[in-house]
């Protein structure tokens, strides 16, 4: 099914005793670029979130935020590190004899040394939490998906549309080409009895010219292939995931055989014709470029 690259997912989870909520928003990009921002307890998951992302995400720049919110109470203890509190007291002690002063060490004065304590947040349940953050990212991730389908269905019926119309441009310019050198073959003929009078023109010659004419605009193997480009993209239009590229390719094909046409153009009506063929090509490909 064709999707956008464009989309955007959010889901927030919670539980007696935290919450996680998940936002998502992607633009069009060549490759898989995806962007984590969440809180450092978290990037633990860091490597899983990726993975868990790019089995449903082909290509685009995807934005992904989480944040974290712990309603457990007792989530922070203090610690005392009695071994570092006894070799403060031991040097101050010695430090008192050392210079012969009074040794007035109180408890509160001693706890305010570094590290005698410290807070130390509690074990957090890994296997708890990431089911918690997977269901979220889960859920953000089909909605994100859901909304990239909606978006790549639109693409697709618009550009079906150009389609169809650029295959009305290309039956006009191969119904004009055979006109084109029946009106050559006349303007040369009546020029050459004007230039003559009354002597006969050689009709070998006459055909020759025409024929040389003929072949130098022909364009019949450029909208044959035209034909076979736009059957071929409104058939991968039809494919399953990650056709983005392929259109692109052919695209860049269409192009390149308007451009041959519109150059081999000696009719005003074949050129205005081949410019709006290009025109729609143009259009087509900056579709593709925000399709996966």
């Amino acid at each position: 099914m064709l999707k956008s690259m464009t989309g955007f997912g959010r889901c927030e989870i919670a539980n007696e005793d935290r919450k996680i909520t998940v936002e998502m928003k992607s633009v069009n990009h060549r490759y898989c670029d995806i962007t984590i921002k969440m809180p450092k307890k978290l990037s633990i998951f860091e490597a899983a979130i990726r993975n868990l992302l790019k089995q449903s995400i082909g290509r685009g720049k995807i934005d992904i935020f989480i944040t974290y919110e712990d309603y457990t109470e007792n989530n922070v203890c203090v610690k005392y590190n009695a071994d570092l509190a006894r070799e403060y007291y031991t040097n101050l002690v010695k430090m008192s004899k050392d210079f012969g002063i009074e040794n007035d060490i109180r408890v509160s004065s001693l706890s305010r040394f570094p590290e005698v304590f410290t807070l130390e947040e509690q074990t957090i349940d890994e296997e708890e939490l990431w089911s918690l953050i997977e269901k979220a990212i889960s859920t953000a991730t089909k909605q994100f998906v859901e909304a990239r389908i909606v978006e790549g269905e639109n693409l697709k019926q618009d550009m079906v549309a150009k389609l169809d119309g650029m295959l009305e441009l290309v039956d006009f310019i191969e119904e004009r080409s055979p006109q084109i050198v029946t009106e050559y073959r006349n303007k040369l003929t009546a020029k050459v009895n004007e230039l003559l009078g009354d002597t006969k023109i050689d009709e070998s010659i006459l055909a020759t010219e025409v024929t040389i004419y003929a072949d130098r605009i022909c364009v019949d193997e450029e909208t044959v292939r035209l034909k076979s480009h736009i059957k071929n993209m409104k058939e991968t239009l039809n494919d399953s995931d990650n056709v983005g590229r392929k259109l692109d390719f052919i695209a860049q094909e269409m192009n390149r055989e308007a451009n041959t046409i519109l150059s081999k153009a000696n009719d005003l009506e074949v050129t205005n014709k081949a410019i709006d063929l290009k025109t729609e090509i143009e259009k087509v490909r900056e579709q593709i470029q925000n399709i996966e």
